[in-house]
């Protein structure tokens, strides 16, 4: 039989993990990395309940905000370059910068005696949670071939939304047994034992050519990102939306964002590579999951609001409210990344997860409207659940499918950080209709709804609470249904993805 006739061979089965790898050390390997995923996802949530406590001890109240935002700063502004560099020179030795970075922060801010102690040391926390998130899903390309990507991606989703629901938890729980500086003081042993574990597990990166890190590039999507966080953050409070200062602002972003695109074109390594949005699947997927943040952020946020203020639910009621979706997520991140690995295709499991998320957000929108009993959310809050837990890590395992081996950390970094972007942005509309449909006069209180301290608002009378629960209900309607038609736009966006399928070895990865 000659060489034309021949029958072509069976494909090779996908193997569990890359040659040179053996079970053990990948098990080590993505325990230490699910823990880092840990302390990054639970450090969003678990400091908001102990704002104000840190507030009562420390005082500058009016800048309390800043405790939050400082961390989303450097958090953001970070992806990229951590992703970039671990393609130049290894994730293990930028994870133990991230892991340190992260853990000092984490110490001095417990240890915080003012105010602004406590916004610097968060900043430097967040230095390091930027390298975590990114380090971690990018980690798993460099021990897992890409076929068998999706049930890890789904442990680290999974792990996510975990933190998620669980951070106000167990923040208002160290809160009222110990401090808030256990707050910080907890990630200490979390990221000690995350070190030694990617320590034992990762490989260090064979030495190869010195490329040079665009750092010019760096500073100009620092900046900018910087100045679209500030303006996300100061519009409609420090300043109106309409002024001069929110123009000058917006102008500049514009302007920063311009420089950095051309000097990503003429950059001997850019920090993002801008050819790779010419690959469909990286375009779409990195739009998509900037879209599919926007919504779920833009929603989910102030579900816990609805749950008190509308239907006049304890904190520990609106916490256990959101028990269904964190069940739904967890079930179909583990089980739906196996069934992806057998079969090899991101695609229908995508369409199927954004319809799901979909159908929930316009649900949470429709319900809220109708002013539905409590029980009814529990449908679509487990209906969302099932969606996020095959959309996202389906999502990154097709990006990461898509592009080079050697581009796998800046897919991911690039992924991440319009995703953070998409959270902030969905955050601050949600908070601009917010603030619109609750400008409002409460009858004898002389302000607005969005004004009233939560000690005032328990005062009001009767009536004055029912128009309350009224307006917020309006409110939060709007911001639902807003997430709803996001988040369809972003099924529309995944009819156009292109199918490739997951392969079997990280050589069949790479392309030209």
């Amino acid at each position: 039989m000659n060489e034309t006739t021949r029958p072509a061979a069976p494909p090779a089965p996908a193997a569990e993990t890359l040659p040179g790898v053996t079970p053990s050390q990948l098990r080590i390997v993505l325990a230490g990395a699910l823990l880092a995923m840990l302390l990054a996802a639970l450090d969003q949530n678990i400091v908001n309940t102990a704002l104000p406590r840190m507030a009562a001890d420390l005082g500058g109240m009016a800048h309390l905000s800043w405790v939050v935002t400082a961390f989303m700063l450097t958090s953001t502004t970070t992806t990229p370059l951590y992703g970039k560099m671990s393609d130049l020179y290894g994730r293990r030795a930028l994870f133990f910068i991230a892991i340190f970075l992260f853990l000092g922060g984490s110490i001095m801010s417990g240890a915080s005696q003012t105010m602004g102690q406590l916004i610097g040391f968060r900043a430097l926390q967040g230095l390091g949670a930027g390298g975590l998130m990114v380090l971690a899903q990018a980690m798993v390309a460099d021990v897992v071939p890409p076929r068998q990507r999706p049930r890890y991606q789904g442990l680290f989703s999974g792990t996510f939304g975990l933190a998620s629901v669980a951070g106000p938890l167990v923040g208002g729980f160290i809160t009222q047994t110990l401090s808030w500086r256990w707050v910080f003081y907890v990630n200490v042993p979390i990221g000690v034992l995350a070190l030694v574990m990617l320590a034992i597990g990762l490989r260090k990166k064979a030495p190869g050519v010195v490329r040079p890190v665009d750092h010019l590039g760096a500073v100009l999507l620092a900046t900018a990102t910087a100045m679209l966080l500030l303006l996300l953050a100061w519009g409609g409070t420090e300043f109106p939306w309409a002024s001069w200062q929110t123009a000058a602002m917006a102008g500049g972003t514009a302007g920063l964002a311009a420089l950095f695109l051309w000097r990503e074109a003429v950059a001997p390594e850019p920090l993002i590579r801008l050819n790779l949005f010419r690959n469909p699947v990286f375009a779409r997927g990195v739009a998509v999951g900037g879209m599919m943040v926007f919504a779920m952020m833009g929603s989910t946020v102030f579900l816990p609001l609805y749950f008190q203020l509308v239907l006049g639910m304890a904190p520990a009621e609106a916490g256990a409210m959101l028990v269904p979706q964190v069940g739904g997520m967890l079930t179909t991140s583990i089980l739906g990344g196996r069934i992806v690995s057998r079969v090899g295709r991101t695609k229908p499991f995508l369409l199927l997860a954004l319809g799901l998320e979909a159908a929930a957000l316009a649900s949470l929108g429709l319900f809220a409207w109708l002013a539905a009993p409590a029980w009814v959310f529990l449908i679509s809050l487990l209906t969302l659940g099932l969606g996020m837990g095959m959309g996202m890590p389906n999502l990154t395992t097709a990006v990461q499918n898509a592009v080079d081996h050697r581009e796998v950390g800046a897919a991911t970094g690039t992924m991440a950080f319009l995703r953070s972007l998409g959270g902030a942005l969905g955050v601050a509309t949600s908070g601009t209709i917010m603030a619109h449909s609750l400008a409002i006069t409460a009858a004898g209180q002389g302000k607005s709804l969005a004004q009233l301290t939560q000690q005032a608002a328990q005062a009001v009378s009767a009536a004055d609470a029912g128009a309350m629960a009224l307006a917020y209900r309006a409110a939060l309607t709007g911001c639902f249904a807003l997430s709803g038609v996001v988040m369809t736009a972003a099924l529309l966006v995944t009819l156009g993805l292109p199918e490739r399928t997951l392969r079997n070895r990280v050589d069949d990865e790479v392309r030209g």
